[in-house]
């Protein structure tokens, strides 16, 4: 799913305004967050079903093992939020900031990040199923140990990006560029366009111990 505001919601007339702070072990169902600060929210394993997040902030907090189903995110920022083992399906982020957020071991399914600001987020050992990046910047991101699978990057630019261990299933890097690190096998399973792999050639002999003279 990619919904581009809150109108394009099919659930948008079922949405009612969201009161007060967020609470662990707690279902939000048609809820909108609009226009909040939520400063270290302890909100682990709460569900946020058919929901969206307007100009909102979140400061810190805990929301491991948290699940968002059918959300909209609009021009949120996540500041060192802890999102660990965190499940995610149709979920569009949109014109967002994350920085320093933990997200290690979260399922993903059928997620849009689009036009995104993603720093030092921790991806590691999360799996990525029909996740895309569409316009956005990702610097000193780790996806260090995860799977990835029908992602996609077009338009993006990755920098300092962890790849190390990665398993990739027709994963399209075409469009993106490409500052990553990586080991032998990360980029088995990816699809490169022509001149992504020129570049990338001096990368992956260096991964895989060769030596290029002459």
């Amino acid at each position: 799913m990619d919904w581009h505001d809150v109108a394009d919601l099919p659930f948008a007339s079922a949405l009612t305004p969201h009161a007060g702070g967020l609470a662990a072990h707690t279902d939000y169902d048609c809820e909108h967050f609009d226009q909040l600060s939520l400063d270290d929210p302890h909100a682990a394993s709460s569900h946020f079903i058919e929901c969206a997040f307007t100009g909102v902030s979140v400061q810190g907090g805990r929301l491991a093992k948290a699940s968002l189903r059918d959300v909209l995110m609009r021009d949120v920022r996540l500041v060192a939020t802890g999102l660990g083992e965190s499940r995610w399906a149709g979920v569009t982020v949109a014109e967002s900031v994350a920085a320093g957020a933990e997200l290690f071991g979260a399922e993903l399914h059928r997620v849009t990040f689009r036009g995104c600001k993603l720093d030092s987020v921790n991806f590691r050992g999360a799996s990525l199923t029909e996740v895309t990046f569409a316009g956005c910047e990702l610097r000193d991101v780790d996806f260090a140990g995860a799977t990835l699978a029908r992602a996609a990057f077009p338009g993006s630019r990755l920098a300092r990006t962890d790849f190390t261990g990665v398993t990739m299933q027709a994963t399209d890097l075409r469009g993106a560029e490409l500052g990553i690190i990586i080991g032998p096998d990360s980029l088995r399973g990816a699809i490169v366009s022509t001149g992504q792999l020129v570049y990338l050639a001096p990368v992956l002999a260096k991964t895989m111990g060769i030596t290029v003279e002459g």
